[in-house]
């Protein structure tokens, strides 16, 4: 389960204010702050089948790495978000190749299996973004606050990424929506409750 509260950041300015808050500053590990180029693949039957399931199909370069992740079973009530996801590491091919095979070994990847039969998964969307992200303790809990800015790809056109997350690793989900909830109220950031694949699609 995927727990995280997400805002959309209005200008580069406000984006670095709140990387750069003191009180992130104290709650953070230094150690752990770092800058990761991502880019991602967003996958779909030609008919939109993963969609109208509430299901997606993501393979991203995280830095050096690729994951293909299946993500299932999302919602999203005032920037906060909850949804069910698996993560396998893969190769490069993976980003034109259709990654469903890697998910065969869990059950809920046989539900996706089972859901589109023969049909192809076609490269719906891309997005490319800089992610600053740091690890943060606060409460009772350990999080990862990461602020993206960059562009969602689509035939029809860009839409541009600038957004913070705050995502729990281990602990209460009342400390990220306290914690997010206080950073929005100081710096004027609005809640988002639409993924970054709905808003790509939103323009398809």
């Amino acid at each position: 389960m995927e727990l995280e509260m997400k805002y959309a950041i209005p200008d580069k300015e406000t984006a670095d204010a709140i990387w750069n808050d003191p009180t992130i500053q104290q709650l953070a590990d230094p150690s752990s702050a770092e800058k990761v180029v991502m880019k991602a693949v967003y996958f779909d039957t030609p008919d939109g089948k993963l969609s109208k399931n509430n299901m997606a199909v993501r393979v991203r370069y995280e830095g050096d790495s690729v994951f293909a992740t299946l993500k299932w079973n999302g919602s999203a009530v005032n920037g906060f978000h909850e949804r069910e996801e698996i993560n396998v590491p893969c190769g490069e091919e993976y980003f034109i190749s259709s990654p469903k095979e890697l998910f065969r070994e869990s059950e809920d990847g046989k539900v996706l299996i089972d859901l589109i039969g023969d049909e192809p998964l076609i490269n719906l969307l891309e997005m490319r973004f800089l992610r600053r992200r740091i690890r943060l303790q606060y409460g009772a809990s350990i999080m990862e606050m990461a602020i993206d800015s960059g562009a969602i790809i689509t035939d029809n056109g860009e839409v541009p990424i600038m957004e913070m997350e705050i995502e729990l690793y281990a602990g209460d989900p009342s400390d990220i929506q306290q914690l997010a909830e206080g950073l929005a109220d100081a710096y004027g950031l609005v809640p988002e409750n639409r993924s970054k694949l709905v808003r790509g699609l939103a323009i398809l």
